[in-house]
C-alpha cells in the first residue's frame, strides 16, 4: 500500500474522531494524531468543525500545536513552544521529519549544515541515520546521501499541506507552468513543420536531381550509339575497298607471248 493511500485512511479515521469530541477529549486526539508514524497531513483535521471551535477556548493551543504540524517547522515550533503543548517524543520525531519535507520543497540539494542546525542533530552519524530510518525506509523522501559533498541530493519528497494563503501562489505557478508549456508546444510545432518542409525540399532536390542524371545519361547513351553509328558505317566502307582491290590483286594477268 503506497504513502498517499495510508494517509487517506488516517486522514478519515481522525476526522471521524475529531467529529465525535469536543475539548480536552478533542486535544487527546490531537495528541495521537501528531504522534501517528504514517500521519503527515493534518488539513482536513484543521477543517473538522470540532477541531475550529477549539479556537479561543482553555483548549486552543491544541489547535496552535495541530496547524504547527501542518504547515511549521521544529526551529518554529522551538520559538513559539512557551505557547504551545510540550511535546512527547513520537511528535519531536514527526515534527522534524516534516521539516525536511519542508527544506525540500524549495531545495534539491539539502546541505548536512543546514540539516543538523534545523533539526538539532549534532553530529554526521545521527544525520545519516535520521535520513535512511526516518525518512526514506519510511517513504516520506527518496534521495542521495553524498558524504563526500556533505549534502543531501532529493530525488522525490512528500507535499505538506498547503499554508494559508499558498494556495493563491501555487494556482499562479501552476498557471506560469503551463503558459511555458503552450509556448514550448508551439514552438516545437513550428521545428516539426520547418523540418517537414525542409524535408519536402530536400525530397524535391533529390527528384530533380535524380532527373537531371537520367537525363545525362540519355544524352551520354544517344551520342555514343550515333558515334558507334558512324565508326561502323566507316569500317563498312575500308572493307569494300579492300574487298575492290583484292578483287583487283588476284585477277590473272595476261602475258605476252613472244611471236615467231
Amino acid at each position: 500500500m503506497d504513502i498517499e493511500q495510508k494517509q487517506a485512511e488516517h486522514i478519515d479515521y481522525f476526522v471521524k474522531q475529531a467529529s465525535n469530541l469536543k475539548g480536552t477529549a478533542l486535544s487527546t486526539v490531537i495528541v495521537e494524531a501528531t504522534s501517528h508514524p504514517s500521519l503527515f497531513a493534518f488539513s482536513e483535521i484543521i477543517a473538522a468543525s470540532n477541531v475550529l471551535e477549539l479556537e479561543g477556548t482553555e483548549n486552543s493551543a491544541s489547535l496552535d500545536l495541530l496547524r504547527m504540524f501542518a504547515y511549521g517547522t521544529w526551529s518554529e515550533y522551538k520559538s513559539a513552544a512557551d505557547r504551545l503543548p510540550q511535546l512527547v517524543p513520537d511528535q519531536v520525531l514527526k515534527l522534524k521529519q516534516l521539516t525536511v519535507l519542508t527544506l525540500a520543497e524549495t531545495n534539491k540539494v539539502l546541505p548536512y549544515d543546514l540539516l543538523m542546525q534545523e533539526l538539532d542533530v549534532t553530529n554526521v552519524r545521527e544525520l545519516e541515520d535520521f535520513l535512511i530510518n526516518d525518512c526514506m525506509y519510511v517513504g516520506i523522501v527518496r534521495g542521495k546521501l553524498d558524504q563526500l559533498r556533505r549534502c543531501f541530493e532529493v530525488q522525490f519528497a512528500a507535499g505538506r499541506d498547503l499554508r494559508p494563503g499558498q494556495l493563491g501562489s501555487m494556482i499562479q505557478t501552476l498557471a506560469n507552468w503551463l503558459s511555458t508549456s503552450e509556448n514550448l508546444l508551439v514552438s516545437i510545432q513550428e521545428k516539426i513543420k520547418w523540418a517537414d518542409t525542409m524535408s519536402e525540399i530536400d525530397k524535391k532536390h533529390k527528384k530533380e536531381v535524380d532527373e537531371r542524371v537520367e537525363e545525362v545519361k540519355k544524352t551520354l547513351s544517344l551520342k555514343a550509339d550515333v558515334e558507334f553509328r558512324g565508326h561502323e558505317e566507316i569500317f563498312s566502307e575500308h572493307g569494300g575497298v579492300m574487298d575492290f582491290e583484292e578483287d583487283r590483286s588476284s585477277r590473272p594477268k595476261r602475258r605476252r607471248h613472244p611471236i615467231g
